[in-house]
């Protein structure tokens, strides 16, 4: 029997390992923090506020993201994109990925 403690303490080590190329996927063009949940959260990767938001400070402090107010269409919102170093990042992350991805795929079909 799985002890349901060890495992969400797991899953949650999981996730943490993929937050970070997951919310780059999604700023190739920009968006605000609230669209950017949205997006993931569409694509089965939901993400807390209190998680979000620090990210996207610490990713454009790092000079990862590129960040602007906006104040059209409504109330203003900052919206977040990749800069030149962020999509450098994503891409080599991406193929990273990719790499330890497939890696997994074979290793978990082995019986």
């Amino acid at each position: 029997m799985v002890d349901t403690d060890a495992f969400g303490k797991l899953e949650l080590e999981l996730r943490r390992g993929v937050v970070v190329l997951a919310t780059l996927s999604q700023l190739r063009a920009p968006r605000y923090g609230y669209e950017l949940r949205q997006a993931l959260a569409d694509k089965g990767m939901a993400i807390e506020e209190g998680t979000l938001y620090p990210l996207l400070r610490r990713l454009e402090t790092q000079g990862l993201l590129q960040s602007e107010w906006r104040t059209e269409d409504g109330p203003p919102r900052r919206y977040y994109s990749l800069n030149a170093n962020g999509r450098k990042l994503l891409s080599k992350l991406t193929d990273s990925w990719q790499g330890m991805n497939d890696a997994m795929h074979r290793l978990l079909r082995e019986e």
